[in-house]
């Protein structure tokens, strides 16, 4: 059984960034009707010893723009260094940008990295990856792991989030209400 790559990877950060776009836009709404400043959510974190929801939509940035950037070219190599420090209005864009970056890849161009390799660089440690090991066992976790924490951290902020809220727009075979 082959692997469509794009439906595997592109497709399904697509639903997800839809998703967390939602997630983000249920916290702006929230501060609103508390009066809250948005800015108090970029700091929250779950535990003191976890990273905030701001590092949280930096690192889906990255797992997605960065990481499909990666399956073309062949290497992923995380930037060091200073990372931007936007607003919360800041972070939601993000997310649409990654989301409009996303939309702009061709099926047929992700389609045919399906067989290469990506090579994984962070300071003096390289691991090399199937195309489809990176996307399955690098990108998609890590890009899991960082979304479900941005919708936990603004759900223990008061943020009413449920299930639905995280998954998004569900990929289904036929649209709903069609026979």
């Amino acid at each position: 059984m082959s692997i469509n790559l794009y439906e595997v990877s592109v497709a399904t950060l697509l639903q997800m960034l839809g998703a967390m776009f939602g997630v983000l836009e249920k916290g702006a709404a929230h501060c609103r009707e508390h009066n809250l400043s948005p800015e108090t959510l970029t700091e929250a974190r779950i535990h003191p010893d976890m990273q905030p929801l701001r590092f949280q939509v930096l690192a889906a940035y990255m797992y997605t723009v960065m990481a499909m950037e990666a399956v073309q070219s062949g290497e992923f190599a995380p930037a060091k260094g200073d990372r931007p420090h936007p607003d919360y209005a800041g972070l939601q864009a993000m997310v649409e940008d990654a989301r409009a970056k996303l939309r702009a890849l061709q099926p047929d161009a992700i389609n045919a990295r399906t067989g290469g390799e990506v090579v994984f660089r962070m300071g003096p440690m390289e691991r090399t990856f199937s195309t489809e090991n990176f996307v399955l066992s690098m990108v998609l976790p890590n890009f899991f792991f960082h979304a479900t924490t941005c919708y936990d951290i603004l759900r223990a902020q008061g943020v009413p989030l449920g299930k639905m809220d995280f998954l998004g727009e569900l990929r289904l075979k036929s649209p709903v209400g069609s026979p």
